[in-house]
């Protein structure tokens, strides 16, 4: 509500500061160039000295205790009279020997008490334009409250600086969000682009009234302004798309682009117009997208569409100046509305992982106190040191040994293939006692810098012994190979021995539930599980993709 309040006192007080303090009514601009002689406005040559008489009709004054201002609009350096008498200067003019200093597009007069009387009067202005002749742009003046004239764009700047110094402030949060995140998403660092440049944007607009800007380089700001918003007009879109999940971006933004090109060739030369058209495809391509993703029925879909909706408005009904910023803001709002969804989505995720890693932990204990385990490796254990001590001091040795890992890698997301590659020899010597089956480990171009999730491979080698048959002659074993692809790595366990009775639905069995539990704990969906029999018995595939 307040929010709305606020909005409300913005657009009275953008619309007070437009009203004009006083009427007139002007005559047609009659153009004297070199000797009083009518003439083409500029004259023929870069030196001629041009006089624009305008006649003015002074209706009423609303405060006449207020001295009059004088606006004047028009390229070049000039003098201004009022009734003959002069009121100000802008630049000066060129003289033989003597070159052009350029004033400024736009100047403010005071005009003297005692000549501010109701009627009629002329405002003439001489001067020469030495650059940017080919524009032909003519002379223009208002009549407004001194004060008014020299306040008013005060009163836009102050609201303008607080939406630049928000997305300043923004811009510099998201990028700081970008480089201290380990996701490097692409909608945070986009968003914190669009925000500078919106700041940019903002910046560029206004700064006419923070210093002098030559008339020869009036273009230069217009050309930088239409340059930030068809940079802008693209960024938007492709935001939206990426956040949305817009199937067919490529296709929509060579369209966009397109349209841009199309825009920009058209009205070429025409700055307002262009950055206008500009803005319109941004929104006309936004739209399409935030419909697509209501359509879909993802969350926030509705609230983008309602928010161009209500940019379209404001852009239609304010003035285009004040407009354009207004809907950008709009537009931005709802882009951080996203972000914000975006961030509870991320929060939910996070808590659910720490409770997937809590329940993984707690499961990777079990796996090495379940009543069962115990029960029968204590019985062995038993039976080895009646028949052969030495022997049980090398099975409580290898049992202590493993126990020490699984403690130390109970809260780890990944470890050292090294230390889940001693685990398993760990295991496979307790097997060996336990089942008095001879059990051999084989590896091949491990590479020991590789992590991986703890006890991964071991759930494999467990779940190989379980559903391997004993051989009458010879060892069960467990091959490990490391091969790394462009796009992938992969790790490869097959078991050679002679399987039992079992069906590829054991894959959903708990071994491999943890297994995969664990893979999406650290690598997202970037993985790839398979596990089949082969000729020599049983293989493992697991595939760990390069981050996208």
């Amino acid at each position: 509500m307040y929010r709305s309040a606020f909005f409300i006192v913005l657009i009275v007080v953008l619309f007070s500061s437009c009203k004009q303090y006083t009427e007139y009514v002007k005559s047609d601009v009659i153009y004297y160039v070199d000797d009083d002689k009518p003439q083409d406005f500029l004259g023929k040559s870069a030196d001629s000295i041009f006089k624009v008489y305008i006649d003015v009709e002074l209706l009423k004054r609303e405060n006449t205790s207020t001295p009059l201002g004088l606006q004047v609009c028009g390229f070049g350096a000039f003098d201004v009279y009022w009734d003959g008498i002069l009121v100000g200067s802008n630049g000066k003019m060129t003289k033989s020997g003597q070159a052009e200093i350029p004033g400024t597009e736009l100047t403010y007069y005071q005009i003297p008490e005692n000549l501010a009387s109701i009627g009629k009067h002329i405002v003439t202005v001489k001067g020469t334009q030495t650059e940017l002749r080919e524009s032909r742009r003519g002379i223009k003046v208002k009549l407004e409250s001194y004060l008014r004239l020299h306040r008013a764009p005060l009163i836009v700047m102050s609201f303008m600086n607080l939406m630049a110094g928000a997305f300043l402030i923004a811009s510099i949060y998201y990028f700081f969000l970008y480089i201290n995140s380990t996701r490097k998403e692409a909608t945070v660092l986009l968003f914190g682009i669009i925000c500078l440049l919106f700041f940019c944007l903002l910046i560029i607009e206004y700064i006419k009234f923070y210093i002098d800007i030559p008339y020869t380089h009036f273009y230069t700001r217009l050309q930088i302004v239409g340059l930030l918003t068809l940079v802008i007009s693209i960024l938007v879109p492709l935001y939206f798309m990426l956040q949305f999940g817009f199937k067919k971006k490529r296709l929509f933004l060579f369209l966009l682009a397109v349209s841009l090109l199309v825009i920009y060739i058209t009205y070429y030369g025409h700055y307002d117009r262009t950055a206008i058209y500009f803005s319109y495809s941004m929104c006309i391509f936004s739209m399409i997208v935030a419909v697509d993703a209501a359509y879909r029925k993802i969350k926030g879909g509705l609230i983008v569409v309602l928010g161009l909706l209500a940019s379209v408005v404001v852009n239609k009904f304010i003035f285009y100046d004040f407009g354009l910023f207004v809907a950008f803001t709009i537009i931005v709002l709802s882009m951080l509305y996203l972000h914000t969804i975006r961030a509870k989505a991320l929060e939910e995720a996070h808590n659910a992982s720490l409770l997937l890693s809590s329940r993984l932990q707690l499961q990777l204990v079990k796996k090495n106190i379940q009543p069962h385990f115990l029960r029968n490796t204590l019985t062995s254990l038993i039976d080895w040191i009646e028949e052969s001590p030495q022997q049980g001091v090398i099975f409580i040795k290898a049992l202590a040994d493993e126990f020490d890992i699984m403690n130390s890698i109970a809260e780890d997301t990944l470890i050292p293939i090294k230390q889940e590659i001693e685990l398993c020899r760990k295991h496979l010597e307790i097997m060996s006692f336990r089942k008095e089956v001879c059990y051999n480990w084989e590896e091949k171009n491990i590479d020991f810098n590789e992590e991986i999730p703890p006890a991964v491979i071991h759930t494999l080698i467990e779940n190989g012994i379980t559903h391997s048959l004993p051989p009458k002659q010879g060892c069960i074993t467990f091959s490990l190979s490391f091969t790394r692809e462009k796009k992938y790595k992969q790790y490869t366990l097959i078991t050679v021995a002679k399987n039992r009775n079992r069906k590829k639905e054991n894959s959903n069995g708990t071994g491999f539930k943890y297994i995969k539990a664990r893979l999406n704990e650290s690598y997202g969906s970037n993985w790839q599980f398979d596990s089949f029999a082969v000729e020599e018995g049983w293989c493992t595939i697991i595939k760990i993709f390069d981050k996208k």
